[in-house]
């Protein structure tokens, strides 16, 4: 073969080579970067009820919108924000309306809730009473001694028409907003994860979820729940971000996965207790 016919052979070959490889690289990108998408979600280490939800919170994201969700667990409320601003995660899933508020306050962070997820609402329980009707005056009531959920506590109780505030909405309750407490209700503040274990010294106690599962304590002990009127959206669980991304396109298909009929389906399932509710669409009165 002449040469010259050998280079022109050659020189093909080349071209095919790279055209076929371009084919391959760019003509399957579309797919190939919806596959490749990653979100890092700093959580709080889950439950097995919380393992359920986040399986079909996964799947939904992958299916729909080929992102895959990487989650980050904590054991420590201080952790998730702090992991969300220094760059370790993309988001984060653990906090509600007013414990965000005061974090920003505290460390000057810019963090921003981008879609709401789910409410797990506080109760009453009491070893001694059966119902909310039955204490005495002068009950004794452990209240959690953080702001947020001593708040809480406080709102239910006048949701049940115990006492009354002279705070209301997002604005955060204490003892001293207390403008009426017929029962002259007696509050003993102790280290939210000690609610649960003061149940026997005290007439009823505020404790949170996390807290009476840990205690076994049963929902049958419950003598009140904190009514979903407006003082509860601050309550509410949301997936966050860093303020420079609460426009990323990505991030909130992340929050559509979440707010989707499957994970309320799984919401539904895991939680059938009630003790955890979907709250996308929850209508607050």
């Amino acid at each position: 073969m002449h040469p010259r016919n050998r280079n022109i052979l050659i020189t093909v070959a080349v071209i095919i080579v790279v055209a076929v490889a371009a084919f391959l690289t760019f003509g399957n990108n579309k797919k190939g970067n919806a596959s490749s998408k990653t979100v890092n979600v700093g959580i709080m280490a889950p439950t097995a009820q919380d393992k359920e939800v986040n399986e079909a919170w996964v799947k939904e994201a992958k299916d729909k919108y080929g992102i895959n969700i990487k989650f980050t667990q904590f054991t420590d409320y201080t952790q998730p924000n702090k992991a969300l601003t220094n760059g370790s995660v993309d988001l984060n899933q653990f906090q509600h309306y007013a414990f965000l508020a005061a974090w920003n306050k505290a460390n000057k962070s810019d963090i921003v809730p981008i879609g709401d997820t789910i409410i797990t609402p506080i109760h009453l329980y009491s070893n001694k009473y059966k119902e909310l009707s039955e204490l005495p005056d002068g009950a004794s009531i452990a209240l959690p001694n953080d702001p947020s959920n001593e708040s809480r506590g406080l709102y239910l109780l006048e949701g049940k028409g115990l006492i009354k505030l002279k705070v209301s909405g997002d604005t955060l309750a204490t003892p001293s907003d207390v403008t009426s407490n017929p029962k002259n209700l007696q509050f003993k503040l102790l280290d939210a994860a000690q609610t649960a274990r003061a149940l026997d010294s005290v007439d009823a106690s505020i404790i949170n979820q996390n807290y009476a599962a840990s205690a076994n304590i049963p929902l049958s002990k419950s003598i009140a729940v904190e009514p979903l009127n407006v003082n509860a959206h601050q309550w509410i669980n949301f997936i966050a971000a860093n303020k420079k991304d609460e426009d990323n396109a990505t991030y909130k298909e992340v929050v559509k996965a979440f707010q989707s009929d499957a994970v309320k389906s799984a919401i539904k399932k895991a939680y059938s207790d009630g003790s955890e509710l979907a709250a996308w669409d929850l209508k607050l009165k």
